[in-house]
Parts: C-alpha cells; sequence; structure tokens
C-alpha cells in the first residue's frame, strides 16, 4: 500500500480540525468542561467524535497542518468551539450571580462552597441555582443539542482559514447584557422579597429599641429567604429556558444556521 503525501495531509486535516473545534466547546461548555470530568475523558470523547463526522464532511483544505495557513485554520476551528462552549457558560454564569445576589440579600454571603462548573467559591446559593439549572440542561437535552449544534456547524462554517468575523465577536459581547438581565430577573423575586422584610425590621427596631435586632433579624433574615427560595423556584424553569433558547439563537446566528 503506497500512500502519498497529500493523501496522508488531507486524511490528517480531516481529523484534526474537527477534533480541534470538538475539544475547544468540550472545554469551554458547562457540564462537559465541569472539573469533575477529567481531561483524558474530553479528549477521548473529542477524538471519538472526530472520527465519526470525519467521513460526513466535506472535503478539507488541501494545506499541511504544520504550515502557517494550517495555524491559521487551527486556530479558527479553536475559536469556533470556545465560541460555542462559552455562550452556554453564560447561562450558567447568570444563575451564579443571581444566587450570589439572593445570598447578600438574605445574609448567606459567608456561607461559600466550590462550585463544580467553574471550580470556584461561590455562595451556597450560587451551588443550588447551578445544579438545579444543570438538572433542567439534562432534561431538555441540552448537552445533546450543543453537541448536535457543534457539528452542524461544520457544514454552515466550513474548515476554512475565514470562519469567525468582528461582527460575531460583537454579537457575543452584546450579549453579554442579556446574561445581567436574566440574572436580575431570576433574583427579583427574592430580593425584593427580602427588602420589604429589611423595612419591616426597621419600623421593628424603631418601634422597640430594646429589642436586639441582631438576634432577631439575622435568623429570621435565613428562614425567610429559604422559605422565599421555594416559592420562588417554579419561576427558575421558564426563565431558564427562555435564556436558554436566546444563548442557543445566538449560536445559530454565529455558525450561521
Amino acid at each position: 500500500m503506497n500512500f502519498t503525501t497529500a493523501e496522508i495531509t488531507a486524511w490528517v486535516g480531516s481529523v484534526l480540525w474537527p477534533f480541534l473545534r470538538i475539544g475547544a466547546m468540550l472545554v469551554a461548555a458547562p457540564l462537559f468542561g465541569a472539573g469533575t470530568v477529567t481531561v483524558r475523558v474530553r479528549l477521548a470523547f473529542a477524538f471519538v467524535l472526530a472520527l465519526i463526522i470525519a467521513p460526513l464532511l466535506p472535503d478539507p483544505p488541501a494545506v499541511e497542518p504544520l504550515s502557517l495557513a494550517g495555524l491559521a485554520i487551527s486556530i479558527q476551528q479553536v475559536l469556533i468551539g470556545v465560541m460555542i462552549g462559552f455562550v452556554l457558560q453564560m447561562v450558567f454564569s447568570a444563575m451564579t450571580q443571581a444566587g450570589e445576589t439572593i445570598a447578600l440579600s438574605m445574609g448567606l454571603g459567608f456561607a461559600s462552597m466550590v462550585d463544580p462548573q467553574q471550580g470556584v467559591q461561590v455562595p451556597i446559593i450560587s451551588t443550588y441555582f447551578v445544579i438545579m439549572s444543570t438538572l433542567i440542561f439534562l432534561a431538555l437535552n441540552g448537552h445533546i443539542a450543543l453537541i448536535e449544534l457543534t457539528l452542524l456547524s461544520f457544514y454552515s462554517l466550513p474548515i476554512t482559514v475565514d470562519g469567525i468575523g468582528r461582527a460575531d465577536l460583537w454579537a457575543l459581547v452584546s450579549w453579554g447584557s442579556t446574561m445581567f438581565i436574566y440574572g436580575l430577573l431570576v433574583a427579583l423575586p427574592a430580593v425584593a422579597s427580602m427588602m420589604v422584610v429589611n423595612v419591616s425590621m426597621g419600623v421593628v427596631t424603631r418601634a422597640a429599641p430594646q429589642l436586639n435586632i441582631f438576634a432577631v433579624g439575622f435568623p429570621m433574615m435565613i428562614l425567610l429567604g429559604f422559605i422565599l427560595l421555594v416559592l420562588t423556584l417554579p419561576v427558575l424553569l421558564p426563565q431558564f429556558t427562555e435564556l436558554l433558547a436566546h444563548a442557543f439563537g445566538l449560536l445559530s446566528e454565529i455558525t450561521r444556521q
């Protein structure tokens, strides 16, 4: 069996460049990019997906992977994969922001633990929101939709030197405001209710100065905060679903689907 240099280059490129895009997506995306998922698992999963999709893709450009043009194509594939995963990471960051806002309003800002998604210390309420959002994301088959969108992006954004442009980067930056808006919408019912409780405690302190407000108010704020979390839990599903739909809409716009 004889193989020419062009055939070997084409075979390596048909697997390498899809592997770079899929691997970058898995590193930046929620769930797959969590610290609990080892690097070997991500690499193996990305390599298997690249091998499966490689025969179905259009012929890659006849460019050597180690040349300057091959390096530019590799950077474009990594950039596309990172953008796809980063958009969904911002969805979960909105939930983390909502949890931090609620925790500060109810006096639990000091109670923190490691976020399984980002691997940093966040308030325990943020961890609660992240876990609930992860369960909703899995129930909606968001992980399957993410993989499908990444694989379909090879048809709408072929493997070329030209991929993500300045307009796509600006659309991603502009969409960051949506993350803060939905984070505020998720936290707004609980925060507004806790503000009413704070005003009530101030009135009580003014009417009865001899009452130790710190001994009474602090446990009451935490108790009422947990009650409000239970009461506002049904609001999380439609808001998270709507934010997820906006994220996939942005991804479809960026990948030209």
